[in-house]
């Protein structure tokens, strides 16, 4: 029986070698049928059983020859065994990984080199078997051949395994890499930022080697070229570019980017992808380029070098990691200024959370703040007192605050303060003086403060060495205006809205609509203080001064939300990765934005569905879903929305419903409230509401016939 086997064994061996002979003589001219290539797709699955069998024999057979060895019948019969089995699972294995290199985005140099080595580890099995039991075969050959085979063995492995991991897998770890990291003021946003990304995290598959999906990542024209399925992004237009959906995409997805298994982007990374594509996504620009309160700049700069003619020494400590943590929230942003640097950099940017104990709350690391970022909030002057605690400030931004001039003599203890900013901030000349009297300050902005050219003449004078930023010098050429900004804290009100528009450029004309139309310089309405709105308005509003090109159009949404719920819970409950904080997500009164993933969102492949409760009846005429459509990202309106309500949750019955129609491929990305009347005031204590998901995706899409997400982050109730 046994003999029966072996022969059964070296008779299939005998055929596999010779078959890979076929497959190789074939070369380029092979063609794997479709129903064959799942077997080719086993190769990384097998070829672990025969580098650990054939090594194990390999080592068996380097010492068969010695003393010990050489008649112990059990020893020289199992490394037989052992060998045979090797051999016959390396043929195997090589037939796989033949059928896998002929599917599409397999190809380079180190394809090549994999195939011959592994090729080599078959034939040196299979030769080392043939030859083992004749009179020939010495100590000698035994050596070599287990040599040259381990080797083989080794090399293909490797070789594989960069393949399939990409370049340095095995070194990498071990390999210093902080010799790679450059100075911010030499660094390239694309070539120091987001290369390094694509090379950990994407190049694995997306190489000159293995092009999964035609996709290499390798280099800024293959980049640009994008792969089958086309443009990998769209440069200045985040939401609808493919690289961005694919990372975005829930991890169970099939086409989710990295895949599973694989080494996740981390949401730093995300961050730095989706700010890079958002600013055209150009290859040849510098970090020190982008203004110094951008936060690809910001984020970027705590994975560079500080600039070498700039690296400060700090003497303070830093600050515990878990407090970091902890001052980070919805208003407020901490970070470090550079990796392993104990200074730290604060942005506040939620106007309507803001109060001086937004600074307080940061006394436990006051002395590792080196930079402060108040840019555009209601900061008065009795808040001076608390930033004048921050003892090692160096760069403090108060860009449109509500500072006076007269507060800034509680700066002038900052010995370290180099530079400030307090563009839009009306000042005099007396004021400016207390800020020229600190020693360290080499740069201050005072663009549209009132101050006249004399003014900044003599502080000129004053300080040669300080670089005054004033704003742009008038060459004669016309300028576009910069468009309008809504001054209000919040686009959600309850009763009433009283707009707030303004426009850095002394005596723009703000001219705004409210039907959608672009407003013009004659027709529109002229914006001024006191207008009112009442309802849910979309208001599109442009600059236009004498002189001057008229501004973008910028478009502002305001939402009326006249109820609030007492308590809220899911009935149909949001995917895990998109549940956000839970129901009362939306009716938080912060919408969630275009980037879905950012935990202000909550979502579901099934339908979703919550009840509210009221504790003193309403009366209801309408319910508004705010919602997200981006088809690329497989995220589609509600297929429909239906309201119900009653006194309690036994006792609902149906009041409004909603159907949304078929998904088209044109359809663009959208944020848009979803509005169900009532046919008639009604007086409820208990409201359900259900999106219902699109069950089955269109076949013009990727995912066709899977299910499509709803995205949802608030609910208006009017």
């Amino acid at each position: 029986m046994k003999s029966s086997h072996k022969g059964f064994a070296e008779g299939t061996l005998f055929a596999l070698n010779i078959f890979i002979g076929v497959l190789l003589i074939a070369g380029d001219s092979l063609v794997v049928p479709r129903w064959l290539q799942p077997v080719g797709r086993m190769h990384p699955l097998i070829l672990h059983f025969p580098i650990v069998i054939l090594m194990l024999a390999m080592v068996m057979e380097f010492f068969r020859y010695r003393a010990e060895f050489i008649n112990e019948k059990l020893y020289q019969t199992f490394t037989s065994y052992l060998l045979l089995l090797g051999a016959l699972l390396s043929s195997i294995t090589v037939i796989m990984g033949l059928f896998l290199s002929r599917e599409p985005g397999y190809e380079g140099d180190t394809l090549q080199w994999h195939k011959w080595f592994g090729v080599s580890v078959a034939f040196a099995g299979y030769g080392v078997y043939l030859i083992r039991h004749t009179s020939k075969y010495t100590v000698r050959f035994a050596k070599a051949g287990a040599i040259i085979t381990v080797f083989c063995l080794i090399v293909a492995g490797h070789l594989g395994g960069n393949l399939t991991h990409g370049n340095d897998f095995v070194l990498g770890p071990v390999m210093d890499k902080s010799k790679n990291v450059v100075p911010i003021d030499q660094a390239l946003v694309y070539n120091d930022v987001i290369r390094p990304i694509f090379e950990v995290k994407c190049q694995s598959c997306h190489n000159i080697d293995k092009k999964k999906g035609g996709l290499m990542l390798t280099d800024s024209a293959a980049i640009m070229k994008g792969g089958k399925t086309g443009k990998l992004f769209i440069a200045g237009d985040p939401t609808m570019s493919l690289l961005l959906q694919r990372v975005h995409l829930p991890e169970t997805e099939k086409k989710h980017m990295p895949p599973t298994g694989k080494t996740q982007l981390t949401d730093d990374e995300k961050m730095l992808l989706y700010l890079w594509v958002k600013s055209k996504a150009r290859f040849g620009k510098k970090v020190i380029e982008l203004p110094a309160n951008d936060s690809l700049r910001m984020i970027a700069a705590t994975r560079l070098k500080p600039a070498e003619s700039e690296e400060e020494v700090y003497d303070f400590s830093a600050a515990n990691e878990k407090e970091i943590q902890k001052l980070n929230n919805n208003y407020r942003v901490v970070y470090p200024l550079a990796s392993e640097s104990p200074a730290l950099a604060v942005n506040i940017y939620n106007k309507s959370t803001y109060n001086v104990k937004v600074l307080d709350e940061l006394s436990s690391i006051k002395k590792q703040v080196v930079s402060l970022d108040l840019n555009k909030m209601p900061v008065k002057d009795a808040d001076l007192k608390t930033i004048a605690k921050f003892e090692n400030l160096r760069r403090l931004n108060l860009n449109f605050s509500d500072v006076t001039g007269k507060g800034l003599k509680e700066l002038a203890g900052l010995k370290y303060l180099k530079s400030i900013s307090l563009t839009g901030v009306k000042l005099n000349i007396a004021d400016v003086k207390q800020l020229i009297a600190i020693k360290s300050l080499n740069e201050l902005a005072v663009w549209d403060s009132g101050l006249n050219p004399a003014d900044l003449q003599l502080l000129q004078k004053q300080n040669p060495k300080l670089s005054l930023l004033t704003g742009f010098k008038d060459d004669g050429k016309a300028l576009k205006l910069t468009s309008p900004q809504l001054k209000n804290t919040a686009v959600i009100f309850k009763q009433n809205y009283a707009l707030q528009l303004s426009n850095p450029i002394k005596g723009a004309d703000i001219r705004y609509t409210t039907d959608g139309s672009v407003p013009d310089s004659i027709k529109a309405a002229s914006y001024k203080p006191g207008i009112v709105f009442t309802q849910s308005t979309v208001i599109r509003t442009r600059a236009f001064k004498a002189g001057w090109i008229g501004s973008d159009t910028v478009q502002f949404n305001v939402y009326k939300c006249a109820y609030t719920p007492d308590s809220i819970s899911f009935v149909k409950y949001p995917d895990d990765k998109y549940k956000g904080d839970g129901a009362k997500t939306i009716i938080d009164k912060e919408l969630g934005g275009d980037n879905f993933g950012n935990g202000k969102w909550v979502a579901s492949q099934k339908d979703l569905a919550v009840i509210m409760w009221f504790n003193k009846p309403i009366d209801l005429h309408s319910v508004s879903l705010n919602v997200m459509r981006n088809t690329g990202s497989q995220i589609f309106l509600p297929a429909g929305v239906e309201v119900w309500g009653g006194t309690d949750q036994n006792h609902l019955r149906l009041l409004s419903t909603l159907k949304t129609g078929v998904p088209k491929k044109s359809d663009p990305f959208i944020l848009t409230p979803l509005e169900c009347k009532l046919k008639s005031e009604q007086k409820i204590s208990c409201i359900k509401l259900v999106a219902q998901s699109l069950k089955s995706v269109p076949e013009w899409h990727p995912a066709k016939g899977k299910p499509g997400w709803v995205f949802l982050d608030e609910v208006f109730l009017n």
